[in-house]
This record gives structure tokens, C-alpha cells and sequence, in this order.
């Protein structure tokens, strides 16, 4: 989770010198602090006033008083306290919050797992209270109380309430001072990359670069430029010297999507980079090291792909050093509100919008099988929002595969089917047998490849590569 700088603002907000609002802030804080609670104190900005050194616990000693002046999205982060945070938005509203989770980092700590409450100052004539305190926010460890089932954990952007996500945020959490190498598989539109991009933003590499590479989406000769580089004249059109992205994703991490896409010429080339940490440009003799942390991803199954000689195992046992798996959403239906509402606050706050889903709405969401997991979920919201003619989002504002699903229900189950098992649906590298199957699937689907590859399971950049390989034009 994004976190600012531990530097003061220009300026900070004077400190409490009221004797009478100094002995209740001590009584508050001692009273709290025995039932092992910490709280903050919040002006109209959001910057923080108070925060009881009870906190120190949580962030180390000294941070309750570095933080007095600090922007609150500092500690507890911008998707929830940021100019659009969820948590923000409601103590404008005068709403209060109870139970909510998120990552509490500052500084060099490591991130912590705390429950929030937070809740608007109730104001009086009293001189005890600072007259300055507008919205007051309690913290414990989420480990010592169970959690609400409808309050959902923020996790560097992911957002969930299901068991199985939890175990995910909590190995996160664990990894904070791993370097080991992560292989995240699932179904496509799980949110892969999100959880690759909480291990990085919760790790000592989070102020490195985060470098994404689609590891399906480029040709063998391409995808070797775009990993190692290459130097000027290695080959026809490379006009001067390109920098690869495992030496720009150093001190940093590299996250190479698609993983079992990778051709078998260049799975020699990672391992030694997995083993060595060494690599060539391409065209050049000399050695480089990198430093580039690796995560990888696939949404095939990767024991099918060793078996039929896709993955060389040497590689696979390289990069499966910390698996975790990510399901889909329709065994995660409890996460399927937050998830909405998250995507929702964040589409109508690019534009300025006030937006809320209706009861008959959320129950269709609810209802559906989502086969393209969470980014169907995202498409299917930002479109109701966009055609949309009123604040409330109506059944009718959604796709038509939502509002109908007995329609597609056949072809649904028969996607998420392959998807669940990650099937490959062509036997590999065997032109023979690859051609006339392909060669079918995509005359019943009038050549769109969109279509055909939804049919077959594929990304629509494999199965262009495959085309190409198999010269099916």
C-alpha cells in the first residue's frame, strides 16, 4: 500500500495545550490503551492531531509523536483515507465505520493487519474536548478480535471478505521481508497482478520499480529483447542499445504474467537468471547481474503443462518456491458486494459522480457466475455506469449476459469449466494434430478471434502466437 513521506508538512497543526483537553486525551488514552486499542485524532484536513502512544506498539517507538501533522493516508493509505477513499467520503458524510481492515504501515516498519473504526467528532460546547478534533479513528490488531463478515480487508488494492482471500493477505503479510520467488496462479480476471503488486508494495522493495511483462503477448524473439535487452545492430530494425526490463525492474520486482506462455528457447535463459541472477543482452557477450525480484504468473495448470513437456521442471520448481492460489470469484461469493462497491467508488470518483446500486441490482450481481471473474465484474459495473440515466444503478443499466444468464448459462459453465482446470485445449507443439482442431474452432466462430479464443481458454495473445506458428491467416 502507497504510504508518504514520514517528512512534516510545511504546516503542521498546533498542539494541544488546553490542560483540561490534555488530562481527557490522557484518560482516553490510558482507558483505550488497557483494552489494547489506539486511536487518532483528525482535523478537518485529515491530518492527525493526536495519536496515542499505544501506537507506538504497532509502528515502533517514537512514531506516535512523528505522526502529529502527517496526512492520515500516510499510515492507513489512500484507498481508504486518499481525496476518494472509502473511509474519507463516509466521515464527510457524517457516517461512522466499524470493523473495516487494512494494512497500518509507516516508515520502514512492516505493514500490520489492523481493524478500523472511525467515526465524525460529536461536537458541544464543552471546552474539554480540542476544538480541533474533527473525526476520531481506533485501531487493534485484526488478529485479536474475529472479523465481521461484511466488513471487507484492503490489501494494496485488493479487497475481499472471503476466508481464502484472508489466508492470501495474511502470506502477503508474511512475505514482508522475503526476497523468495512467488508463482501466483488462477483463473484470468482473478486479480493475479493485484496480489503481485500487494507483495511488492508490502515488501523492502516497495520503493523500487514494479515491471509487468505479458509474457504471452510478444513473439519469442520480441519477448528476449523486451526481458534481456539488446545492443544496437542484434538484428534487423535494432537501431541503438534498448535496456530490458529485468535491469529495470532493479531493486525492485519483475512480474512476468502468463508465465506458461513462455517459450521453451527462453525458460533456459530465466532459469539461469533464477539461478545465477546473470543474463546477456541480446548481441552482447558481456554478463550483467540483476537484482529484480521475480513473481510470476499463469491461469494454466502448470503440472499439465510439465507432463506434456510445455514447462521445463527445473523452471517450474524455480519459480513455485512460494505458490498461492487465487480463486475465482464464483467460490468467493461473499466477496462479490465489497468488490462492487470498491470498483464502483473508484470508477464514479474519476468522473465526479454520485452512484448506488440499487437492491435488484446488487441480487443480479449476486446471482451471477461471473466466469471472467473479477475484471467481467469491473467491465459489467463501469458500463452500468455509463449508461446509466439516474443516480441509482437499475437492472436494466447492466450487460445483457447478467440480466440473462439462463442464456449463456451452457456456454458459462463450459468456460469456467476449462478455466477451472485450466484445460489446454490443443496438444502442444505438434502442427499435425494443432492445425485442423484450430483451423475448426475458428471457422464455427466466423474467424473472430475474440470469440474463439474464449471458446478454447486461451488469451487472445497465445492464440494470435498460435495462428502464426501454424500459419493459419
Amino acid at each position: 500500500m502507497d504510504t508518504a513521506s514520514t517528512a512534516p508538512l510545511a504546516t503542521a497543526p498546533p498542539s494541544v495545550s488546553n490542560p483540561l483537553t490534555q488530562a481527557a486525551l490522557h484518560g482516553i488514552t490510558r482507558a483505550l490503551a488497557s483494552v489494547g486499542r489506539a486511536f487518532i485524532c483528525l482535523d478537518p484536513e485529515f491530518r492527525i492531531l493526536h495519536a496515542s502512544p499505544h501506537l507506538n506498539q504497532l509502528l515502533g517507538a517514537g512514531a506516535s509523536e512523528a505522526l502529529r501533522g502527517q496526512p492520515v493516508e500516510a499510515i492507513l493509505g489512500d484507498e481508504l483515507f486518499g481525496a476518494n477513499g472509502q473511509l474519507r467520503r463516509a466521515l464527510l458524510d457524517g457516517q461512522m465505520r466499524e470493523g473495516w481492515r487494512a494494512n497500518l504501515k509507516y516508515g520502514d516498519s512492516g505493514a500490520r493487519l489492523v481493524s478500523i473504526t472511525t467515526a465524525p467528532m460529536i461536537t458541544d460546547d464543552s471546552s474539554i474536548c480540542d476544538p480541533q478534533t474533527k473525526y476520531m479513528v481506533m485501531l487493534r490488531p485484526a488478529e485479536e478480535e474475529s472479523a465481521c463478515p461484511d466488513s471487507p480487508i484492503f490489501c494494496s488494492g485488493a479487497v475481499a471478505c472471503a476466508p481464502s482471500m484472508q489466508r492470501i493477505f495474511r502470506l502477503v503479510e508474511a512475505l514482508q521481508h522475503s526476497e523468495a520467488t512467488v508463482l501466483i496462479s488462477g483463473e484470468s480476471g482473478t486479480g493475479k497482478e493485484v496480489v503481485a503488486r500487494a507483495i511488492h508494495q508490502n515488501s523492502s522493495r516497495a520503493s523500487g520499480p514494479f515491471v509487468a511483462v505479458n509474457c504471452g503477448a510478444l513473439p519469442a524473439d520480441l519477448l528476449e529483447s523486451e526481458l534481456f535487452g539488446h545492443v544496437r545492430g542484434a538484428f534487423t530494425g535494432a537501431i541503438r542499445d534498448r535496456v530490458g526490463r529485468f535491469e529495470l525492474a532493479s531493486n525492485g520486482t519483475l512480474f512476468l504474467d502468463e508465465i506458461g506462455d513462455l517459450p521453451q528457447v527462453l525458460q533456459v535463459k530465466l532459469l539461469r537468471v533464477l539461478q545465477e541472477r546473470k543474463y546477456e543482452r541480446v548481441g552482447e557477450s558481456k554478463t550483467r547481474n540483476t537484482s529484480a525480484r521475480i513473481i510470476a504468473a499463469t491461469n494454466i495448470d502448470l503440472q499439465k503443462a510439465l507432463q506434456q513437456g510445455r514447462i521445463r521442471e527445473d523452471l517450474y520448481y524455480r519459480l513455485c518456491v512460494v505458490p498461492i492460489e487465487v480463486p475465482p470469484l464464483r467460490e468467493r461469493r461473499e466477496d462479490i458486494a465489497p468488490l462492487a462497491h470498491h470498483i464502483l467508488n473508484c470508477v464514479t470518483s474519476q468522473h465526479g459522480l454520485v452512484r448506488r446500486f440499487s437492491p435488484q441490482t446488487m441480487r443480479l450481481l449476486l446471482d451471477y457466475s461471473w466466469p471472467g471473474n473479477v475484471r467481467e465484474l469491473s467491465n459489467a459495473i463501469e458500463y452500468a455506469v455509463v449508461v446509466a440515466k439516474r443516480e441509482t444503478l437499475l437492472p436494466e443499466d447492466l450487460p445483457h449476459e447478467i440480466r440473462h444468464p439462463r442464456q449463456v448459462s451452457g456456454e458459462t459453465r463450459s468456460n469456467s469449466a476449462r478455466s477451472s482446470t485450466a484445460a489446454l485445449p490443443l496438444p502442444a507443439f505438434n502442427p499435425q494434430l494443432e492445425a485442423e482442431p484450430l483451423r475448426a474452432s475458428l471457422e464455427k466462430h466466423h474467424w473472430k478471434r475474440s470469440e474463439t479464443a474464449k471458446s478454447l481458454g486461451l488469451s487472445r495473445s497465445t492464440l494470435w502466437r498460435r495462428m502464426k506458428e501454424l500459419h493459419l491467416e
